[in-house]
């Protein structure tokens, strides 16, 4: 009965209008268990914030999983049904040292702010107006972020005002745009019902950056506010199985203008109106890409693994290909053990990200970089590659409460004329709940890529509408799962040899000879797969090859098998691969293979054949030949034979 109401309320609020958006990087706490129901309820996630009626679709088949964690966030969800009211509001309190390191996803936040405070309300006119206020506030600064007006309906919704964006399935970071710098004022057009049997959703926005004072023009500089527009598509071909694309391109500012027929074409021609020339008034502007995937894996004890592909602008005039990799991973288990669950992502970008020819600083805004955290850990300006890493654990101990460990550490490239150390960072968060009231401490320490120590212990208040559950003493862990779907999932290891062909060209014109050479070495892998028809299996695997006498990890973001029956099967691939020159060197690749199954119980043998499309690095070390586009080219070509094994 109380389902039926809520869900009645619900369909009336939002389904046919506006709907509203949950917090992001506000309130950790809520928004991990919003997390853990989409991934139960098979709604994988390529972008946030998150659209309150998306959470409504996922709890039905959350609930199956998770009874407990149903009610909670649907307990939550109610205050964002009502007509008006506040939704949010926190206010946190901090013993600091003095360090110049920014908070990772904080809005610019600083390690050394004593203080604190977010808070966000809304006021529905109708089905199909919604009026959000809010504000994110520390010292020296205060954002009305989530202050906008929402107009239209599921289709086509419009957001105008301070509204965040992160293209990224990551929750730790995003290469393109994310929560690190400050929220812009933006126009946003999307949809929150998918399109179509391919559930197309689709977002496209504009904002303003901040003032700056050094973009370049006519041989000097002007100054201004730059633009920053995007798009991003994304569809599910199969439940539980997303796809995305997305782009960013900044331009204009000052005496830098720029038509909407001038973004258009850099945007569908952008190796003939941008990226054109060294010449700064010959360029459109900055641009950004990124591919993106996420698929889920359900059962007794689900996860989901997903990865962002992005480039910083294109690579040798061919704007499908992108240049200056990113390459991202992520897995995340919603449920692990009775009391635990985990994230563990990783993300590893070549140089010339958050750096440009037209705005020294890149997508930046007001100092800190619109994108990955990592961005900011370096000398202003440094077009340097790094690695970064975060770990998260998730704990509800019996004592009631919600406790998180988690751990980031990131290395910039060694190239770099700055001398920098590997950054590490430890914190540790513990959340209670009284009536509306959740409240707890934290504390971050660590030391930053300069050498310098930082440390942080602060205590917060935040006010959670629908007495959300946040005890984790009080939880049913005893609660059946849906297992229905458990022997769907397969997780798999593989051993074997690889025989490869790989071709070095270092672009000089001919100076230096391209150099080939045939190899053999050893193939290991790890993967799953699911079923999504009575013949079809999706996956993903993570492959690592030796290859005249480098590494290569192949990351196969989709990977597909066909069953002819019992004992054959074919399979087809394409992800992207990372060879370790003596710089990374990324590129796509992908291949056709074909599966003898069950040669022993568990055990297939498999024979792939593959192909990389121009794994690429720039010439960045004083070893490296001259070239004539700045970078070195691999391509490999190679036949597998392994053997798979079956864990489940």
């Amino acid at each position: 009965m109380l389902w039926g109401t809520f869900m009645s309320v619900a369909q009336q609020a939002v389904a046919r209008g506006v709907t509203p958006y949950l917090p992001l990087n506000l309130s950790p706490e809520i928004e991990r268990q919003v997390e853990r129901v989409l991934a139960l309820g098979g709604r994988p996630v390529l972008k946030r914030p998150i659209a309150a009626a998306t959470v409504l679709e996922a709890l039905p088949r959350a609930c199956k999983v998770d009874p407990v964690l149903c009610k909670s966030v649907r307990r939550y969800l109610g205050a964002y049904m009502e007509k008006y009211g506040v939704v949010h509001a926190s206010v946190e309190v901090a013993a600091t040292n003095d360090s110049d390191k920014t908070i990772p996803n904080r809005r610019g936040l600083g390690m050394d702010d004593a203080w604190a405070a977010s808070m966000s309300a809304l006021y529905r006119l109708g089905d199909y107006v919604l009026l959000n206020a809010g504000g994110v506030a520390y010292p020296d600064s205060a954002t009305p972020t989530g202050s906008w007006v929402s107009i239209g309906s599921e289709y086509a919704q419009l957001d105008v005002g301070f509204r965040d964006h992160w293209w990224s399935p990551l929750t730790d970071s995003g290469m393109l745009i994310s929560t690190q710098a400050e929220t812009m004022a933006s126009i946003t057009l999307s949809n929150y019902t998918p399109i179509t049997h391919l559930r197309l959703q689709y977002e496209l926005f504009a904002a303003r950056m901040a003032y700056t004072d050094d973009i370049l023009y006519q041989g000097g500089t002007t100054r201004g506010n730059p633009r920053i527009g995007g798009v991003h598509v994304s569809m599910e071909p199969a439940s539980g199985w997303a796809l995305g694309a997305s782009r960013v391109l900044q331009f204009g500012g000052g005496a830098r203008q720029a038509s909407f027929g001038d973004f258009t074409r850099a945007f569908f021609q952008p190796t003939r109106f941008d990226n054109v020339s060294s010449v700064s008034d010959e360029q459109f502007g900055n641009q950004v890409a990124a591919f993106t995937s996420s698929i889920l894996f359900p059962g007794a004890r689900p996860f989901s693994v997903y990865f962002e592909y992005a480039g910083e602008d294109g690579s040798r005039a061919e704007g499908w290909r992108l240049g200056n990799v990113s390459l991202s991973a992520g897995l995340d288990i919603p449920r692990l053990w009775k009391r635990f669950d985990l994230t563990y992502e990783i993300s590893e970008w070549q140089n010339s990200w958050y750096v440009n020819g037209v705005y020294p600083h890149g997508t930046s805004n007001d100092g800190h970089v619109i994108g990955h955290w990592g961005g900011d850990a370096r000398a202003l300006g440094d077009a340097i590659g790094a690695q970064s890493h975060s770990l998260r654990l998730g704990w509800s101990p019996p004592f009631g409460g919600i406790a998180e460990l988690r751990y980031r550490t990131l290395a910039n490239e060694s190239y770099s004329t700055v001398d920098y150390e590997r950054e590490h960072e430890l914190g540790l968060r513990y959340t209670r709940s009284y009536g509306v009231l959740t409240y707890g401490g934290e504390a971050q320490i660590g030391r930053d890529v300069f050498g310098e120590d930082f440390r942080r212990i602060g205590l917060f208040v935040r006010l959670v509408p629908g007495q959300i559950a946040l005890n984790g003493g009080d939880l049913d862990l005893d609660a059946t799962a849906d297992t229905e779907a458990a022997g769907d999932t397969q997780i798999f290891v593989d051993a074997g040899m690889n025989a490869s062909r790989l071709e070095y060209d270092p672009s000089d014109k001919g100076a230096t000879p391209v150099r080939k050479v045939s190899t053999l070495g050893p193939h290991v892998g790890m993967g799953a797969r699911r079923a999504v028809s009575q013949s079809v299996d999706l996956g993903v695997r993570l492959e690592l090859d030796t290859v005249d006498s480098r590494s290569m990890i192949g990351v196969r973001a989709i990977d597909y098998r066909y069953r002819f029956n019992d004992k054959w099967a074919v399979t087809a691939f394409a992800g992207a691969t990372r060879y370790a020159g003596p710089t990374p060197a990324y590129g796509y690749y992908g291949g056709v293979g074909v599966q003898l199954r069950e040669l022993l119980p568990r055990l297939d043998l498999n024979l792939d054949v593959r192909g990389t499309d121009k794994v690429d690095r720039d010439a960045l070390l004083p070893s490296d030949p001259p070239s004539v586009w700045g970078d070195m080219v691999y391509q490999i070509y190679s036949a597998n034979l392994y053997l798979s094994y079956r864990l489940r």
